[in-house]
Formats: C-alpha cells, sequence, structure tokens
C-alpha cells in the first residue's frame, strides 16, 4: 500500500492509526506532550506493522487534524449544533474522553490557577479500557 506525503488518508488508515492512538501507554505519552516525535516515529512503526505506510510527520499532522475536527463538533455539540458531524466522532470520544480537562480555578487571593480534573466515569467504563 503506498501512500505519498499528498495522498489521503484512506478508512483502513485511520482505523489503524485510532487503533493504535486508543492504546492506553500511547494516550498516556501524547497527553500533555509537547516533544512527541519519538512516540509518532513509535506509532508510525506500529502502523507499518499493520500495514500503513506513513511517515511520523504525516502520522502527526493526521492526529492533529483528527483531533482539531473533533474538538470542533463536540463544541458545537455542547452548543446544541448536533447537525455538525464527523465519520470518526464516536471512536475519538472513546479515545479523547479520557484526556484531564484543564479548568481554570479562582483562588481566594483573586488569581486563577490551572488544574486537571478528569469527567466522571463509571466503573463498568473504566474497566472497559
Amino acid at each position: 500500500m503506498e501512500s505519498g506525503a499528498g495522498k489521503h488518508w484512506t478508512e483502513e488508515e485511520v482505523k489503524a492509526l485510532l487503533s493504535v492512538w486508543s492504546e492506553k501507554n500511547i494516550r498516556k505519552q501524547l497527553h500533555g506532550t509537547l516533544r512527541n516525535k519519538g512516540i509518532f516515529i513509535y506509532i508510525a512503526k506500529r502502523l507499518q506493522e499493520l500495514g500503513v505506510c506513513r511517515d511520523w510527520k504525516q502520522c502527526r499532522a493526521k492526529y492533529k487534524n483528527l483531533k482539531y475536527e473533533y474538538r470542533t463538533v463536540k463544541y458545537a455539540h455542547n452548543s446544541g449544533d448536533v447537525t455538525k458531524t464527523m465519520k470518526f466522532f464516536h471512536d475519538l470520544d472513546a479515545i479523547l474522553r479520557y484526556e484531564p480537562v484543564t479548568q481554570l480555578a479562582a483562588e481566594e487571593n483573586g488569581r486563577c490557577s490551572a488544574t486537571e480534573t478528569q469527567p466522571n466515569t463509571s466503573p463498568t467504563t473504566e474497566s472497559a479500557q
């Protein structure tokens, strides 16, 4: 399966990326890591084992694009616009739902501090991971 820099990702390639991305250790490493070239090199190798020939830059770009599109649709849904959709929304929701969300909390002295919170999860949802 030849895939050049300008080629669009096929549905099978995106599904393979999502399957690697959904692994707990990969999600953990990607969350909050700014210099993540090594992680994407590893993801590209894993994809190669699955028959997807993409370099780490392509994997990183697709990851960022999927994440951006997911957040755009999620924001629209939270704002009441359910007309906005994307193909792999439910898969991405399952992956990104467990990422800690940084929220600003007002402190007593009037300053704001960033705190991490986990969404409410039921024990059955956690054990499924």
